[in-house]
């Protein structure tokens, strides 16, 4: 065999395994993509922004402290009488 023609094999050999695992790598990309969109659309359904539960939780918190106040008031109007 001619060195020409074992270069070729190899080169032809090795570019058809690269094309392979560009294809490959190329799929998985586009499936990452689509599972990414999906997860995107799920995501706000089934859970809750961090900033959004900290607002909740501070309003929450902000109303205990109003009714603890109130509470605390009541308590020493009743201590002195």
């Amino acid at each position: 065999m001619e060195p020409q023609s074992t270069i070729n094999l190899v080169l032809g050999a090795g570019l058809t395994v690269l094309g392979w695992f560009a294809r490959e790598m190329w799929s998985a990309v586009k499936e990452l993509k689509t599972d990414l969109a999906h997860l995107r659309e799920e995501l706000p359904t089934e859970y809750v922004l961090k900033d959004d539960l900290e607002k909740a939780l501070a309003r929450i918190d902000t109303k205990l402290d109003k009714i603890f106040d109130r509470l605390d008031a009541k308590a020493d109007k009743r201590s002195t009488d």
